[in-house]
Order: structure tokens, then C-alpha cells, then sequence
């Protein structure tokens, strides 16, 4: 046996063929690890079983389709920044929303940058209900407080949306007035919107950087908001601390009952941190939530340092998370890179059933 190993080997050498190419191996793979990729304030949603990541690009917004949580399908850039004009440099954060019938994308840009001071909030509107179709600027949002003076407008990114008994709210992060320095503490608002496009009535304060946990750095920060909803219940699971230092971590908001008035900040309570980094993940922040492709299993999708060192350069990181007993999210541990993870319930199939074709 030993002697036709040594033979089959030999010849695979002559023949130019390395062991792992000629022997059969696992053709789909029930594991990966992270990072999954490269980039920064990730945001993926579900949608007709199939996963769309949005992400800045090129001085624009592009999309990945995919039927796999872990893996990037076909990909499209959907729009560019203009060549003039408030919103043709620095895009940030964008997020994509379906909304009756339409897709939505929210992206902060500005005129320029450093120092990072003219940063608003614009909206785009899909043209059908393919979220690769042609995409219509819908113009830039009033964050100020002054809905009928745009001139007014205050500095405003990451913005997210969601829907509460039948209406629509934009929650985001912005200044209590505007500045010339960028070096400003940033405050969580939130606001009725009467459309996809259009904000309602005035901005209502929703949250300061004043805990333990969330102050102490150079800047004090309240960014990145997210909405988790789970039956009545509604969480904003935002970023806090400095989003350039290790020490970025993610806090939360409690909507205290499904009958509060979430335009009341007393409606709210603090908590955290809820997920944080640790002596291997670095500056955990940014995120969004989605269901396994079975929908049997809760991923939490979110961004982290690449190292110790101050800076933005981050990667994309995804792991389950579970519920505890009174109903509140348990994000656990931030996972190591390069440990084996579990593909999200159902992902492994899919795969299987598309190889098999």
C-alpha cells in the first residue's frame, strides 16, 4: 500500500500536479471564518431570500445580490457622486431599505473633506422594485431644527429607518449645531418621516455620550444607530467612544414598551456596553442584523480594527447571537479571526442544491 502511495505521488509530481489538485476534496464548505472582507460600516439586509449588501465605492454606492450571507454575489454600482454640487465627496455609511415597493438608500456626503464638517444626509429612490434598476436622487434631508429653512440644515450622518404601527422614523447621528471643527460630539436624533424622503415635524433628541461607558476619549461619540426588532419589541443598537480608537463599542436604547411613544426620549433606557471588543477584536462597532437563510438563527454583521493602532482601516465580521431571558439581545463575545465558524443555518444547503444543478 505504502509503495503505491509513493508511486501515485510521484507521478503527480512529474506530471506538474500538486496533491491538493488532484485529489478529491469537499466541493461546498461548512465553515468560514472571519473577516469575511474588507470595508467599514457594514450593512446587509434580507430580502426575497436573497442578500444585499451596501457598501461605498469609488466616490459612489454599490450593491452585492447573493443568496449566501458569507460570500459577495453579482455586484453593481448604482450610483456616483456629482461633480458639484453638497453632496460630491465623502460618502459614508450607506443603507439600503426596501419601502412599498421601492428601494431606498440613506448616505452622508459633504463638499470636501478633512476636516469632516459638512457631512448631510441624502436619500436615493430605485426606479422599480429590482433593487439593480436605475436609482433617482431624491435630494438632501432637513436634519436642523428648522424644517422650512434648508440653509440652516445641521451636519447629519448614518442615517437608519424604521416602521412602528404604521409609521415611518429615521433615526441618525448628528450635532447639536453646527461647527467648523469635526471635533464635535455627536448625539443621537430621531424623527417622524412623512415618506421614504421626506422627514416630518422636528428632530427630537435621543441620545448623549454621558455614561461611564461611552465617554472618556478625546471625543465623546453616539453613532452608527441600528434598529433590531424582535415581535413588540424594538432596540437602536448604536456605536459609542471613539470610532478610530480599539475602545469603539456598541451600546443600546429600549423602546420601554410597544406602546410608548418613540419620539419620547423617556420612552427610552440606556444600556451598555452590549457587544465590545476584547485582546483579539479590536474597536467593534457599526452594525446590522439579519436572519439565516432558513430564518431559524439572529447574525449580528459588523466592522473592526485591523489592528491596535489609531485609524479606519476595518474589516467586516459576522457571528450569531441568542436572546436573554427578558427579551433583550446577547451579542456575546466578539469571535477571534481565523476560528472556525458554522455557516448560517440553511446557507450550507442552498449551496449544495446549486452545485447539484
Amino acid at each position: 500500500m505504502l509503495k503505491t502511495l509513493l508511486t501515485l505521488l510521484a507521478i503527480l509530481s512529474l506530471s506538474g500536479c500538486s496533491k491538493s489538485e488532484a485529489l478529491p476534496e469537499d466541493t461546498v464548505k461548512t465553515t468560514f471564518q472571519n473577516p469575511v472582507w474588507n470595508g467599514a460600516d457594514p450593512w446587509l439586509v434580507k430580502h426575497n431570500n436573497e442578500y444585499v449588501y451596501c457598501y461605498s465605492a469609488n466616490n459612489g454606492i454599490a450593491l452585492s445580490r447573493s443568496k449566501y450571507m458569507t460570500k459577495q454575489g453579482e455586484l453593481k454600482q448604482i450610483w456616483r457622486a456629482p461633480e458639484t454640487g453638497w453632496n460630491r465627496a465623502c460618502i459614508w455609511a450607506p443603507e439600503i431599505h426596501f419601502i412599498d415597493g421601492h428601494w431606498y438608500v440613506y448616505y452622508a456626503a459633504g463638499v470636501s473633506g478633512p476636516p469632516f464638517i459638512h457631512q448631510r444626509t441624502g436619500v436615493l429612490r430605485s426606479k422599480s422594485d429590482d433593487v439593480f434598476s436605475d436609482y433617482e436622487d431624491m435630494g438632501i434631508l432637513n436634519t436642523g431644527d428648522f424644517p422650512d429653512d434648508l440653509s440652516k440644515n445641521i451636519w447629519a450622518i448614518d442615517m437608519t429607518v424604521f416602521q412602528l404601527k404604521g409609521k415611518l422614523y429615521a433615526v441618525w447621528s448628528g450635532w447639536i449645531e453646527q461647527k467648523d471643527t469635526d471635533a464635535t460630539s455627536q448625539h443621537l436624533y430621531i424623527q417622524e418621516m412623512e415618506n421614504p424622503y421626506t422627514l416630518k415635524g422636528t428632530r427630537v433628541l435621543l441620545s448623549s455620550p454621558e455614561e461611564s461607558w461611552e465617554t472618556g476619549g478625546p471625543l465623546d461619540l453616539n453613532e452608527g444607530p441600528e434598529v433590531l426588532q424582535n415581535g413588540d419589541d424594538v432596540f437602536v443598537v448604536y456605536s459609542c467612544r471613539e470610532s478610530w480608537l480599539k475602545e469603539y463599542r456598541q451600546g443600546m436604547l429600549q423602546l420601554n414598551s410597544s406602546d410608548a411613544d418613540p419620539l419620547n426620549p423617556a420612552s427610552w433606557t440606556k444600556k451598555g456596553p452590549v457587544f465590545e471588543g476584547n485582546s483579539t477584536v479590536f474597536g467593534v462597532g457599526h452594525c446590522s442584523f439579519v436572519k439565516s437563510p432558513d430564518n431559524t438563527e439572529d447574525w449580528i454583521i459588523y466592522h473592526s480594527k485591523k489592528t491596535t493602532e489609531p485609524g479606519w482601516d476595518r474589516n467586516v465580521r459576522m457571528q450569531p447571537f441568542g436572546w436573554n431571558p427578558d427579551g433583550t439581545p446577547d451579542f456575546g463575545r466578539a469571535i477571534p479571526a481565523g476560528k472556525a465558524l458554522d455557516r448560517p443555518s440553511g446557507e450550507v444547503e442552498i449551496e449544495e442544491n446549486q452545485t447539484n444543478q
